[in-house]
């Protein structure tokens, strides 16, 4: 049985976890977790990359062997690389404050608008276009965080294609950097090296890193899907066609796979994105703020002192009358961590709408708001594709919550196909797999390798849809105020 390795790296943890290979299918064991954390420094947020290392490190020395190694992270933050070939400073985090007076002025010389139809991204304060053009540090080379682990691991520097599509800098016609666009923001495009298709491999293990990993010198480190949500769509499972994705977790990605680009006026006011997936596909999709809301809620209430168990909070909210409250969940006042259950109740009251109160009626409020915004998304992308979703597939941990699973059905009239919950690993390890040949090429076998080894729990619409078009009017005032 051949074992690969998916290191996965979120916002709040990284992971390494081990993927047991037989035939089509592929099982995965947890190896080692480690904590993560945006660290706040004399105003300043950076991520401790050099603790992610270690803890990476760490797990592959758990694992204890692996034919290969595939990193995947967040998208749009990156490390710099001197001319010594070391890293200049801890990178920053994507929430510090320095990309949105970058953006607004990068916004002086190109509209938005523009910006969005020359690289089919939405211009938003985090977009490496924007921190790379706020940038003062003198450095060599810019890599993106999975890039920067490769680097770290084999010595070699790419820039792989998932991942280098979100950063704003992509012609999403040519898969290529745009060098009149980063001209345009007075980026260095030489800081950014040749796009590397993904499933690349990037070489062997350094002599160090084999060292102190206990991993054969021999072990191959691929250039998998490295953004994470292009690593959870690379798994989903579809059944057949008409079928769209939501990436569930601290963000919801509501999107479809696409050949083409959709970079028309229409979809930038929407709030769609274009960005490449596993097989140089175009993932069109729309970003929703996700079950950021009440993983804040859940710490808020722990730092007041409140014993709360998640099981038993959805139960609880499970019983709640159903759209008695609703709020815009992208809604700028719910970006920034803090007393999220302030902030929703503040929401409520200026809408004119019933105050939650209890834990219980917040996670009610949270999770039929998560599914409204999700019933929009879906609609917005029957609208700007002109084709029908006929399944809406939820990966990623969200797909474990069958409250929120069963309210996205009802909110959308279709049926939900939830899981795989680790869907961002499996992807990560099934592009391993097709890059060493021991899965066929292409997307259908990677979808029935995916079906094979996660097979999807059945959600299926119950009630009339008029109570959900109720309550986004609701809403509408609040959008356009």
């Amino acid at each position: 049985m051949t074992v690969l390795a998916a290191v996965d790296l979120g916002a709040s943890s990284g992971r390494v976890m081990a993927a047991h290979i037989a035939g089509d299918r592929i099982d995965l064991t947890e190896a080692a977790r480690f904590p993560n954390r945006a660290v706040p420094v004399q105003g300043r947020l950076y991520w401790d990359v050099l603790g992610l290392w270690s803890g990476v490190l760490d797990g592959l020395r758990a694992l204890g062997d692996a034919e290969a190694i595939g990193v995947d992270s967040w998208a749009v933050d990156y490390g710099l690389i001197g001319t010594d070939g070391h890293l200049v400073a801890n990178p920053f985090c994507y929430r510090d404050a320095r990309g949105a007076a970058a953006k607004a002025k990068a916004l002086e010389h190109v509209s938005a608008a523009d910006l969005f139809a020359a690289t089919g991204i939405q211009p938003q304060p985090f977009n490496t276009a924007f921190q790379l053009a706020a940038e003062t540090a003198s450095a060599h080379r810019a890599l993106l965080i999975p890039d920067l682990l490769g680097y770290w691991l084999t010595g070699a520097m790419a820039w792989e294609a998932t991942n280098a599509s979100t950063t704003g800098l992509i012609d999403p016609a040519t898969g290529d950097w745009s060098a009149a666009l980063a001209g345009r923001l007075g980026i260095d495009l030489g800081w950014l090296g040749p796009v590397t298709a993904t499933g690349t491999i990037l070489g062997a293990l350094l002599p160090e890193v084999a060292e102190a990993t206990g991993l054969a010198a021999s072990t191959k480190v691929i250039a998998t899907a490295s953004h994470d949500t292009a690593a959870a769509v690379a798994a989903v499972p579809y059944e057949g066609e008409g079928g769209a994705y939501i990436s569930c977790g601290t963000w919801s990605l509501v999107g479809v796979e696409r050949d083409t680009p959709i970079t028309s006026v229409a979809a930038f006011e929407a709030g769609f994105t274009n960005e490449r997936g596993a097989d140089g596909s175009i993932r069109f999709l729309r970003n929703v703020a996700g079950l950021w809301l009440l993983s804040e809620s859940v710490g808020t209430w722990r730092a007041q002192g409140l014993d709360v168990d998640l099981a038993e909070l959805l139960a609880a909210a499970a019983k709640c009358e159903r759209l008695r409250s609703v709020v815009d969940p992208d809604d700028a006042r719910f970006a920034d961590p803090g007393d999220m259950p302030d902030r929703i109740r503040a929401a409520c009251a200026e809408t004119g709408q019933p105050v939650p109160v209890s834990p219980a009626e917040v996670a009610a409020c949270v999770l039929d708001s998560l599914a409204l915004a999700h019933r929009s998304a879906i609609a917005a992308l029957e609208a700007l594709t002109g084709e029908a979703v006929a399944t809406v597939h939820i990966v990623g941990g969200g797909s474990n919550n069958d409250l929120l699973c069963q309210l996205t059905a009802d909110a959308t009239g279709r049926t939900v196909l939830a899981g795989p919950d680790e869907a961002t690993a499996l992807g990560n390890a099934l592009v391993q797999a097709q890059a060493l040949g021991l899965i066929a090429p292409g997307p259908r076998a990677r979808r029935e390798a995916a079906r094979a080894s996660a097979r999807p729990r059945r959600f299926e619409p119950e009630g009339p849809q008029g109570p959900w078009a109720a309550a986004k009017a609701r809403l509408e005032p609040s959008r356009s105020a």
